[in-house]
């Protein structure tokens, strides 16, 4: 509220005084018919009071405004307010030491203003050009989450001019389906009244109707109050990262369909458990020992012969080291199917040590007193 209106408001308020105790000395009716008169001198009189308080206020805040510009000469006039005087005299004397702060230096009025525009016009300059190596774009919005300005890059971006952006929602930009996780976004920060610092990666829409995936970061604004007035945001197209990273997505799908089909074709005849399980009257090229960690710790010297490691290096190798098609999740669940069977059967690649490929059948069985798994394999007629 301004100064003035206060100063009136407070008079009309204190008149009501008076009209209350006539009011009740004298009766109603008096006290309404002195009620017009009492306003309108208190109206005029409040009216001359607050213009000769607040225009000394005005003009000196206009003289400041000017010395903030560089104008030390500004000359500072005297008021009738005792208070205001005061306060001109403690301005007079700041710029007479600033003056003489200057003129010590050597250095011209005008010089010390031009060096600040230069240095915030440099500082300006920097931030657009690393925000152009960063290819990033800036924005700000107010409470209600509409544009109030945005940098140049957004064309580049966006393919929108600033003044198709500036003025609109933000959301009006973004795809319908993640407009609302900004929304919640909005909604949830300015909630909450916390400075914090929100990421999150959007689909934008491009001008010609491509989606554009946009990693946004976004800082609360609060005024003096406390009182949330937007955001402070930069965005950076992502959109090449996101390609990227759907083509690997949909590359281990394939690998993993490619696995599942290797498994069936491996596994795809009926074999005689009880035959292949009994080493002692079927052949076999190698055996090993793994414990229930998946370590090998011990085997044939078919074993090494075959795969092509050497004893020293046991201590390192691990299932997955040795077997093409299985995961270390995969040969957990199946070390765990084999302790409630005991025994079990099935086809995989074996890797050797220099890369290539054996097809080989397994026969592995636990050994509950030792606590260990013993796998005899025998290398199975598909030739690589």
């Amino acid at each position: 509220m301004r100064l003035r209106a206060l100063l009136i408001i407070m008079c009309l308020t204190i008149s009501m005084i008076p009209v209350g105790m006539i009011g009740g000395l004298e009766g109603v009716k008096i006290a309404t018919a002195f009620l017009g008169l009492i306003i309108v001198i208190t109206f005029f009189v409040a009216f001359v009071m607050s213009y000769f308080i607040t225009h000394p206020l005005e003009k000196l805040t206009k003289n400041i405004d000017n010395i903030s510009k560089g104008n030390l000469d500004v000359e500072l006039e005297r008021s009738e307010i005792y208070e205001i005087n005061n306060l001109t005299d403690s301005l007079n004397r700041v710029m007479t030491s600033l003056k003489l702060a200057i003129h010590k230096v050597g250095v011209k009025k005008g010089e010390i203003f031009e060096e600040t525009i230069k240095a915030k016009e440099a500082a300006e300059e920097k931030y657009e050009t690393l925000l152009k190596c960063m290819g990033a774009w800036t924005w700000k919005t107010d409470e209600k989450g509409v544009c109030t300005a945005c940098s140049p890059k957004i064309s580049e971006t966006l393919g929108y001019a600033i003044d198709e952006i500036v003025g609109k929602k933000m959301v009006m930009f973004i795809s319908p389906e993640e407009s609302k996780k900004f929304k919640e976004m909005h909604t949830e920060v300015s909630a909450q009244n916390k400075e914090k610092t929100v990421e999150l990666s959007t689909c934008f829409i491009h001008k010609s109707g491509n989606p554009v995936y946009i990693q946004t970061r976004a800082t609360p604004i609060f005024d003096h109050e406390g009182i949330f007035r937007g955001f402070n945001g930069m965005g950076r197209d992502i959109s090449e990262y996101k390609c990227s990273e759907e083509k690997i997505r949909e590359l281990n799908e394939k690998i993993a369909d490619m696995k599942e089909r290797m498994h069936l074709l491996l596994n795809d005849k009926k074999i005689d458990h009880r035959k292949t399980l009994d080493t002692t009257k079927q052949e076999f090229d190698y055996m090993f020992l793994f414990d229930e960690k998946a370590h090998i710790i011990e085997g044939n010297p078919n074993f090494f012969k075959k795969l092509g490691y050497s004893k020293e290096e046991l201590p390192h190798l691990h299932l997955k080291d040795v077997d093409y098609l299985e995961s270390t999740e995969e040969i957990q669940q199946k070390m765990n199917q084999i302790k409630k069977q005991e025994k079990t059967m099935f086809k995989t690649i074996h890797k050797k040590k220099d890369g290539s490929s054996l097809f080989v059948q397994e026969n592995i069985s636990y050994l509950k007193n030792k606590n260990l798994f013993r796998c005899v394999v025998r290398e199975d007629n598909i030739k690589t």
